[in-house]
């Protein structure tokens, strides 16, 4: 089992704020740029 302080972390693109790997971004880690759906939304809107 692994730690959550082990888990990989990223920076979102809109609020600049670290997030770390969920279970349900396993497929698409990669592809994943916005800490949640508000961030994504207000990035479309600037």
């Amino acid at each position: 089992m692994i730690k959550k302080t082990d888990l990989p972390s990223k920076v979102c693109v809109n609020c600049n704020k670290p997030f770390n790997w969920r279970k349900k971004w396993k497929r698409d880690w990669n592809d994943v740029k916005f800490c949640s759906k508000r961030c994504k939304g207000q990035f479309k809107k600037k």
